[in-house]
């Protein structure tokens, strides 16, 4: 029994290493506080095994040149056990290829930039579909097998937790059936994507300060409202997923035993983009028809009602600008029905279009009649001038 068991201590605390069976049939090794009492128990005062020490913890990520001792830290990383080796992998093409479709090469960067540069800050990915069999929550478990134990499963309410010391040292974050609807929830991810350092928490411990690198991928069957994203947005690449015409049941261990070949692929392979933000990617290429769905979904409807009353009216004139005072626009908002206030409008002025009003001074205004003619008038106030671009972007 001395000779198969192993012990450590980092700092003053003592761990067993064991190997938990999985259903698998397969082993994972784990690290549990063990005590000097139970060791004495077990292997007698004067017959204690060899035990590894260490000063303390240290993460750092690395899956081709990986250590585990940095001078007297153990590295709380693990290992990435799949060895490289040159061969094919159809399946994971194909399943890579019904996810991302048309954005493939930027599927393979980010995964090449996840396993060459572990530390880099990448995009919050978001896959979404109402309907089922898609793979959606295939891609996370592709993930996870890759990564292994850098990768772990969070559900809406592990990310609300105060307490993040599961997760907060890990490489990617993966939470299926995605549903955070408040502002607050949002900022949270936005705000841990680029962080570079985080507090984490254990219960029962003090909080620590470790550097973050965590990377966020996100399921939901919700594809107008999963998460709150602003229009003004760029952390988040959004991808609507289609359902699997021929579905294989083992298309989990096929592509597993692909893994090996598929590291080799992006070992050698030249990335198709270069580093053109702070998450890598120009945040155009990463426009998707469903990221722009939840954005316009997230705009209020007061909001998307100044927009559209303004577009009609440009498309009527032929103009690229609309002149009006707010007075105007909670108008043309009351008369489609909605209930608004002029410190609605001025607020939605000000803060979200970044408009502001003119010098008291003449303009035309323009309204349509019920029989569509169009009506103008000569007035004057304090008005702003509104253009077709920043309608268009709220209308996307």
């Amino acid at each position: 029994m001395g000779n198969k068991e192993k012990y450590i201590r980092v700092g003053t605390t003592l761990y067993k290493i064991v190997r938990r069976p999985l259903i698998s049939g397969d082993y994972i090794e784990e690290k549990i506080i063990w005590s000097y009492e139970t060791l004495r128990q077990d292997y007698g005062k004067n017959n204690l095994p060899e035990i590894e020490k260490y000063d303390g913890f240290c993460i750092i990520p690395n899956h081709i040149n990986y250590m585990q001792v940095y001078g007297t830290y153990l590295n709380q990383y693990e290992p990435v056990n799949h060895v490289p080796c040159e061969g094919e992998f159809p399946y994971i093409c194909m399943f890579l290829e019904h996810i991302f479709e048309e954005q493939i090469e930027l599927a393979y960067d980010y995964i090449q930039l996840l396993y060459k540069k572990p530390t880099q800050i990448l995009p919050i990915i978001l896959l979404v579909s109402t309907e089922r069999n898609t793979g959606k929550s295939t891609f996370l478990k592709f993930l996870k097998m890759i990564f292994c134990k850098n990768a772990t499963f969070n559900t809406n309410e592990d990310f609300k937790s105060q307490f993040n010391a599961d997760w907060a040292n890990r490489l990617l974050v993966l939470i299926d059936e995605l549903l955070l609807n408040k502002m607050e929830d949002t900022e949270k991810i936005k705000n841990l994507s680029t962080a570079g350092d985080y507090k984490i928490e254990a219960k029962g411990k003090d909080r620590r300060e470790i550097e973050f690198f965590a990377k966020f991928v996100l399921c939901s069957n919700n594809e107008r409202n999963p998460i709150i994203i602003p229009k003004e947005e760029i952390r988040f690449w959004v991808r609507k997923v289609s359902p699997v015409e021929n579905y294989l049941t083992d298309l989990k261990q096929l592509m597993e035993k692909e893994i090996p070949h598929f590291l080799h692929f992006l070992l050698h392979r030249e990335l198709s983009t270069q580093n053109e933000s702070r998450m890598w990617f120009n945040p155009a290429l990463l426009e998707t028809p469903a990221l722009n769905k939840i954005k316009k979904y997230n705009s209020s409807k007061i909001e998307i009602e100044m927009a559209s009353h303004c577009n009609e009216m440009m498309e009527l004139t032929g103009q690229i600008t609309f002149r009006c005072c707010t007075k105007d626009l909670l108008n043309a908002v009351q008369n489609a029905g909605l209930k608004a206030d002029l410190n609605q409008i001025r607020n939605i002025l000000k803060d979200n279009w970044g408009v502001h009003s003119e010098n008291n001074s003449y303009y035309t205004l323009y309204s349509q009649r019920f029989d569509g003619e169009l009506d103008s008038v000569r007035k004057k106030g304090r008005f702003v001038e509104i253009e077709k671009s920043l309608v268009d972007k709220i209308l996307l």
